[in-house]
């Protein structure tokens, strides 16, 4: 209390001259119309301001659940363009369609908790597993394009083969514009490029040409995004073109990614399994 008394006996005069501006202030902003106006925008400027600003902090807070929605909206997306069988009409004669464009494939949704891109054979792993009814031989791909082929799985994670393998990795694609399919491998040289071979020189290219898987295996559907043409020379080996394909997805940046289940695999591979059967009876 003694401290305030000498402090107000030594700034008396400021104190009573603070007082007095602020007595002329409300005096000013309350009997006239004008100044009254004036402080009124500065309010509404500076309450607009502090909203905007806790609009910001809450739309933050609600990222990570827009993340989820976007995945989720993703995973329908895919198995609504990739997912599903094609409906073809018939050129000839009119055929029943049994399937009635019936769900072929869906998608799993996962993080990469490890990844390695500069080795001869390169691997990765995802937080989903057995329990997410992920198995060995799925595809994998992330929102860009093709990632891997799932080699191994425990009941909360997934091993995976990069499409970056020089010796374990052999993709099917296809020239989008043509439509000519080929062999999709991976030399070792640089993490942006795979190389498609088996594509007959006759066949016309151009730097820029889309590349799509061809969905002629049960691993991906078909038209996923591999990349682009990046250059081309015909292999003096083979007499076919060696086309270098720069990947649309970043493979040292993965982050998301999807597993491919394809629902109909198992019938696939029945089928498939007759051939060697047949061959077999043939021979004997």
């Amino acid at each position: 209390m003694g401290f305030l008394l000498r402090l107000f006996s030594k700034n008396g005069l400021f104190v009573f001259f603070i007082f007095l501006q602020l007595v002329s202030l409300v005096l000013i902003f309350s009997r006239n119309s004008m100044q009254q106006s004036w402080l009124a925008a500065q309010t509404a400027a500076f309450n607009s301001q502090v909203s905007g600003y806790i609009d910001e902090g809450t739309s933050y807070l609600k990222l990570k659940q827009i993340n989820e929605d976007l995945i989720a909206q993703n995973k329908f997306l895919m198995e609504e363009v990739y997912g599903k069988d094609a409906k073809k009409i018939p050129q000839f004669r009119r055929v029943h369609d049994t399937i009635g464009g019936g769900q072929i494939y869906t998608f799993v949704d996962g993080e990469i908790v490890f990844n390695s891109i500069n080795r001869k054979d390169n691997y990765f792993t995802i937080n989903r597993g057995k329990r997410d009814g992920v198995m060995p031989k799925m595809g994998v791909m992330a929102p860009s394009g093709i990632a891997g082929i799932v080699i191994n799985t425990t009941n909360s994670y997934a091993l995976v083969q990069s499409v970056l393998s020089v010796n374990k990795i052999r993709i099917n694609a296809s020239l989008k514009k043509s439509g000519y399919f080929g062999t999709l491998t991976w030399n070792g040289d640089n993490s942006r490029i795979m190389h498609l071979s088996d594509i007959p020189k006759y066949v016309p290219l151009q730097v820029g040409d889309t590349v799509v898987t061809d969905g002629k295996s049960a691993i991906f559907p078909q038209g996923i995004m591999v990349g682009k043409v990046a250059g081309y020379e015909v292999d003096s080996k083979s007499g076919f073109w060696d086309i270098s394909v720069e990947l649309s997805e970043k493979m040292g940046k993965l982050n998301k990614v999807y597993v491919v289940k394809n629902l109909k695999k198992a019938e696939v591979q029945q089928i498939q399994d007759t051939l060697q059967t047949t061959i077999k009876r043939e021979n004997d």
